[in-house]
């Protein structure tokens, strides 16, 4: 997997902090840019531990999944993807449990956590696609984090200046992604694709 894909799966990774981080952002009557500062660095942070889990657990199971790592890469790629695509066909554009509408413009730190961790599960298992990838794990994980903390930014910015109607788009985008880096992976092991 090359730097090229490695964006590709980072922004893919990022869609769903990234349409948290829009919710967030039509929480606030204005910008607070020290709660857009935490939104992103815990959203990035989480983003960028958990390949490395994932990598770990990954790397121990390897010697026994390398004959069919293609397959696992491909399968875990679809599922993330189909799982975007199913979101966002079936999200009603509204961000209720994002806070959307809230009379205050304060953080729930335990609920950031939350967010954080449940936008991050999804890189979880992309750590343990790319241990049988052979990817390089700290620049793969710096660059999903760095990724993620961009867009989260973006998304605080976003959310407060346009609202919630990018939600489904980045959903739909980033599921998409996920799922043609994961057939590229199959095809190409299968020797129909040549890289």
């Amino acid at each position: 997997m090359g730097v090229v894909e490695l964006l590709l799966v980072s922004v893919g990774l990022a869609m769903d902090a990234f349409a948290v981080s829009v919710c967030k952002g039509l929480s606030m009557r204005r910008i607070d840019r020290h709660q857009a500062l935490l939104i992103a660095l815990l959203f990035g942070a989480f983003q960028g531990i958990m390949p490395l889990i994932g990598w770990a657990l990954g790397t121990g199971f390897a010697a026994l999944i390398e004959p069919v790592d293609h397959w696992v890469a491909f399968v875990l790629l679809a599922f993330i993807g189909g799982k975007m695509l199913w979101d966002g066909f079936h999200e009603d554009g509204t961000c209720e449990e994002c806070g959307q509408g809230s009379a205050t413009a304060a953080l729930d730190l335990k609920e950031l956590f939350l967010l954080a961790v449940a936008t991050s599960i999804d890189a979880l298992a992309i750590g343990v696609t790319l241990a049988f990838l052979g990817v390089n794990i700290w620049f793969a994980a710096a660059l999903i984090a760095a990724v993620t903390f961009v867009l989260s930014l973006i998304g605080v910015g976003l959310g407060n200046r346009v609202g919630a109607r990018f939600n489904r788009a980045a959903t739909f985008a980033g599921g998409a992604v996920l799922i043609l880096i994961g057939l590229r992976i199959l095809l190409e092991h299968l020797g129909i694709v040549a890289l």
